[in-house]
């Protein structure tokens, strides 16, 4: 057995352990701290990967979907309200959220092998890549949308009575967000945009 196994071994060995010199209430203190550190830490990384910067800081989203965006009522309105990257596609609650973010972070691969690292690539991946946010939304009832718009709190004295109309149709069909409002916050794939718009 070499040093540095031995090492291991030794090391291994020592913290199966019971402790001959703390007592349990020292290590319950110390790993409840240890934990709430942890909790902190983790709960600040994820926070932080929630921010507008950090979802535009590769050139995939900031010179492709970041630029369609700034186009749209999400980003500028009268209200002053601004819906971010993370407004709608990260949901609130920490379990979806969590999830979320692992799914997420398998798009760092498409990211490392250059897979819609120019216009034309993301261009050519855009009906894939829109056809998972969507499904992901349907399943959800486009939860992230709800954060901010409801059925409930919509007003036919102040919408205007035909899209009010629609919406209370919709809501009657069990319909959710994205099953009308595709490309609201980015270009349509080509096989769903008007000819007359190409």
């Amino acid at each position: 057995m070499n040093n540095k196994t031995g090492i291991l071994k030794r090391s291994w060995d020592f913290l199966k352990q019971p402790s001959a010199k703390y007592s349990l209430l020292t290590l319950l203190v110390v790993g409840f701290f240890s934990g709430i550190i942890f909790w902190g830490g983790f709960n600040t990384g994820m926070e932080a990967t929630n921010r507008l910067e950090f979802c535009i800081g590769c050139h995939e989203m900031r010179d492709n979907v970041y630029q369609e965006y700034k186009k749209t009522i999400h980003y500028a309105n009268r209200t002053g309200v601004r819906a971010i990257c993370s407004d709608c596609h990260v949901p609130k609650d920490w379990t979806h959220k969590l999830i979320r973010k692992i799914q997420a972070s398998q798009e760092i691969w498409g990211k490392l092998t250059g897979y819609v690292d120019t216009p034309e690539k993301f261009e050519s991946h855009r009906m894939e890549l829109a056809t998972h946010e969507w499904a992901r939304m349907k399943a959800s009832d486009s939860r992230e949308c709800r954060n901010c718009h409801s059925f409930d709190a919509m007003s036919g004295d102040i919408q205007k009575q035909t899209v009010y109309n629609k919406h209370m149709k919709a809501r009657a069909d069990g319909q959710t967000c994205i099953d009308c409002h595709k490309g609201i916050a980015h270009h349509l794939p080509k096989e769903y945009r008007d000819p007359d718009e190409e």
